[in-house]
């Protein structure tokens, strides 16, 4: 994962840990609270919204997913053996008959 997060600027203001950034994202996400509603364990929602946009934007979180499920599909710990597709991943077409 760490490849596919930008490198910290030569200048300026230290960026904040993107660990800590990435768990108040999942937090938020998983919780449903706002993002000044989000512990101050978890960061800052001021932080924490602009990277979550910014990854959204550029397409990190797809390919931060796959390279998981890469990793994970070779290490053992996820078999794609056997898989579905449902309406919900898959749009139907109207008046098209298959």
């Amino acid at each position: 994962m760490e490849p596919l997060l930008p490198k910290p600027a030569a200048t300026g203001r230290p960026r904040s840990n993107d660990r800590m950034v990435l768990n108040g994202i999942i937090c938020l996400l998983v919780s449903g609270c706002g993002w000044g509603e989000m512990p101050k364990t978890c960061g800052d929602g001021l932080t924490a919204n602009p990277r979550l946009r910014k990854r959204q934007e550029f397409g990190i979180w797809k390919k931060i997913l796959g390279c998981a499920i890469k990793s994970a599909h070779k290490s053992g710990r996820i078999s794609l053996e056997k898989t579905s597709v449902d309406s919900s991943s898959v749009p139907s077409k109207k008046g098209v008959i298959l």
